[in-house]
């Protein structure tokens, strides 16, 4: 909550706690571990139509002075309107322009994985699953149906090597 509440405070343009800061508290509550069981990093989302390097380097420094380590090394932010311009040369495949923080979520390897949230100014929680919770509330790691992402058995079993409790249902 220390970091959707900072998160909140610095009112970044569409922005939203992305992935394993969200699925993975909850596979940790699912089976009685440490809510920081597996925790590596928060990854912080947010949509600001200025793609240049710099406007996202100073969003990266202001979001780093907001922290105090060692939450400040663990939250990683990106402008998802940038996210084209670097995914192919670092995963090898293309990846089209996003209209929208919201709009990467279906992109993710898993359904599992495909879960977001947002505080609210009025303190609500605002959660974006595009595929649904089921497969989080089951702890069924399933390859994204609409899309085959390299390395997806790699991420799949590092997942489960932390929760054993998960199910892996194979890439077709």
């Amino acid at each position: 909550m220390a970091v959707m509440e900072t998160a909140r405070e610095l009112a970044l343009p569409d922005w939203l706690i992305f992935s394993g800061a969200i699925y993975q508290r909850v596979l940790n509550h699912l089976t009685g571990r440490d809510p920081d069981h597996g925790i590596k990093d928060y990854d912080l989302a947010y949509f600001d139509p200025d793609t240049s390097w710099d406007a996202e380097d100073a969003v990266i420094a202001r979001v780093a002075a907001a922290f105090e380590p060692p939450v400040r090394e663990m939250v990683e932010v990106r402008n998802q309107a940038r996210v084209h311009l670097w995914f192919e040369a670092k995963f090898g495949e293309p990846y089209a322009p996003l209209g929208s923080s919201a709009e990467a979520l279906p992109r993710f390897a898993s359904p599992l994985n495909a879960v977001a949230a947002r505080l609210e100014a009025d303190g609500s929680m605002t959660i974006v699953a595009p595929f649904g919770l089921e497969d989080l509330f089951s702890l069924t790691y399933r390859a994204n149906p609409n899309r085959r992402v390299a390395g997806c058995a790699r991420t799949a079993q590092a997942a489960k090597d932390r929760w054993p409790e998960m199910t892996i249902i194979p890439q077709p």
